[in-house]
């Protein structure tokens, strides 16, 4: 499966913001590594949340390593 496969598929930016997050980096990290602030990481991370019908990192983190994205 891929992020295409979702019913709303992941923009190329959101597929980049949740490797990220799968590897355990923190939004922080995650808007210093991109050159973006911390709220448009934020607002990334619920989009993709959103998509993946996850509650939150955790569940976004082992969906995504379980489905070949991270």
């Amino acid at each position: 499966m891929c992020s295409s496969d979702l019913p709303d598929p992941l923009s190329p930016k959101e597929l980049q913001v949740l490797r990220l997050v799968a590897s355990g980096r923190s939004n922080t990290e995650i808007a210093a590594l991109l050159g973006n602030s911390e709220g448009v990481i934020k607002n990334h991370c619920s989009a993709v949340f959103s998509k993946m019908g996850v509650r939150d990192r955790t569940q976004a983190a082992v969906w995504a390593v379980k489905h070949g994205l991270a």
